[in-house]
């Protein structure tokens, strides 16, 4: 185990794409060998660790490189439960350290042509551009990295920020630029009739359709119709737990033509960073509107023969970040201008149970910076929990930035209870659980504790509508939309 990591097992290191001078590798071998037993170093050539307090955060089995998963919890990593969830400890050192607010910064994509190749080079390369020992204690040239306040003269002050700017353009691409600051849209007309509603302060109510296991529509229309009348907008799973369904685009397309406004979810999992451009621009052609990006499940959740189980090419503050320059700078990842931008309402998930309230309040907080403009919460079936959420990210300054849809979900049997309770992210009470055990009818007595969340979750302050989430049962969503007064 290396000595300042705490939680991962050994993994060989990357491998250059390309050749390189022998000094070059003469240096990267020095640092391997170097950074390997201290932070299990795999020389991914794109290091952050002056800003994950020190802790490699390629030991996510994910890769993630802007925080935790939905489904992080302190115990364990869900992916391989021997091993601590990397994004945790990232937090747990940081806030010990006072470095919290770093993690807020939006970092990078790697970029896959430097894996296998060295950083202590580009930090050198970087320093000599700066003019050296001479120009560490200049005065400095701010880069837009926090939102920090003005920094005191003096050569001490002005080394502390020549230091950080150094490591800023380091790890900070000119193609990516990635910041702590908040970048709300520029003032435009409503997109959708999801955007319209929640700018007007209205209580939105949208639901969740299971795309099914065929290629016949048929299902998804009848689905569509039974919810057109009671719902602003439907959203459509892309894949959920790493199984192969009918894709989020096709069923979104199906439902617009049935004249229901959809929402199409996007996995980080399933997309190169080509893929996830081509399939926005393709969207927007269509004239989809609503976007919701997610990370998605791992592979292993999935059934065998699993895919590809090591790297996400992006994470959703990623795909939020891309998606809102997409829109707002019109132009891609490699900087090409767009000749026509996407015109779209960007959406993330949430989820308000795993880690700790304060972790995903900073987690969602880095969303919202990023451009999300709405968000959907994971399923909530403990009222009191969602409070402790909503607190932290008051105490944040996040409610009311974004419109947050609160995710409910009734359960058909004890049986569907204790495996909801299995996905990562969701946490049902053992209360809960009990009341559906004593329960003549575990049916009806779901869907009356179904309607008392609501009941509460409506009267909360931030809450700005409810997303919900049947799992199959969709026919149910008219009951309770009409029964709890919502419509």
């Amino acid at each position: 185990m290396p000595g300042f990591t705490p939680v991962r097992r050994w993994q060989a290191p990357y491998r250059p794409f390309k050749h390189e001078p022998l000094g070059d590798r003469t240096l990267e071998l020095i640092e391997r060998m170097v950074k390997g037993p201290l932070w299990g170093c795999r020389m991914c050539g794109n290091c952050l660790l002056q800003e994950t307090a020190f802790i490699c955060p390629m030991e996510c089995p994910k890769g993630l490189r802007n925080g935790p998963c939905g489904g992080s919890t302190p115990e364990h990593c869900y992916v391989d439960e021997t091993r601590a969830c990397v994004w945790y400890k990232i937090y747990e050192r940081a806030e010990k350290m006072g470095r919290v607010e770093r993690l807020m910064e939006v970092l990078p994509p790697l970029d896959w042509s430097k894996t296998g190749t060295h950083t202590w080079i580009d930090v050198i390369d970087k320093w000599k551009e700066m003019g050296g020992v001479k120009g560490m204690f200049s005065p400095p040239v701010r880069s837009p990295i926090h939102a920090d306040p003005p920094i005191k003269a003096g050569r001490a002050a002005n080394f502390k920020a020549n230091w950080e700017r150094l490591f800023y353009e380091v790890r900070q691409p000119d193609w990516w630029q990635g910041d702590s600051l908040p970048h709300p849209a520029p003032e435009h007309e409503p997109v959708s009739i999801l955007e319209r509603k929640l700018r007007d302060g209205q209580f939105v109510l949208t639901a969740e359709i299971a795309p099914p296991l065929a290629a016949d529509p048929a299902d998804v229309i009848k689905k569509v119709n039974l919810l057109k009348d009671w719902v602003d907008a439907t959203n459509f799973t892309d894949n959920p737990s790493a199984t192969p369904r009918m894709s989020s685009l096709a069923c979104s397309l199906i439902a617009m033509q049935n004249g229901v406004e959809p929402v199409l979810q996007i996995s980080a999992r399933d997309r190169t960073r080509m893929g996830f451009q081509a399939e926005v621009l393709g969207a927007a052609a269509l004239g989809i509107r609503n976007i919701l990006c997610l990370t998605g499940d791992h592979p292993i959740l999935g059934p065998a023969p699993h895919g590809r189980m090591d790297i996400w090419d992006l994470d959703a503050v990623q795909m939020v970040w891309l998606l809102r320059r997409m829109r707002d700078e019109g132009r891609l990842l490699d900087c090409r201008e767009l000749k026509c931008a996407p015109q779209v309402f960007i959406g993330a998930a949430a989820s308000p149970f795993a880690s700790t309230p304060y972790i995903q309040s900073v987690r969602e907080h880095k969303k919202v910076n990023a451009g999300a403009q709405f968000m959907q919460t994971q399923l909530i079936f403990d009222l009191d929990g969602f409070k402790r959420y909503l607190d932290a990210l008051d105490k944040r300054g996040v409610l009311g930035r974004v419109g947050l849809l609160a995710g409910i979900s009734p359960v058909r049997s004890v049986k569907a209870a204790a495996a909801m309770a299995q996905v990562p992210g969701v946490k049902i009470p053992q209360a809960y659980i009990e009341r559906l055990e004593r329960s003549a009818d575990p049916k009806e007595e779901s869907v009356m504790m179904t309607l008392e969340l609501v009941d509460g979750i409506r009267k909360l302050p931030g809450v700005s509508g409810i997303h919900f989430m049947a799992v199959g049962w969709e026919s149910i969503v008219p009951r309770l939309v009409k029964d709890s007064g919502l419509r």
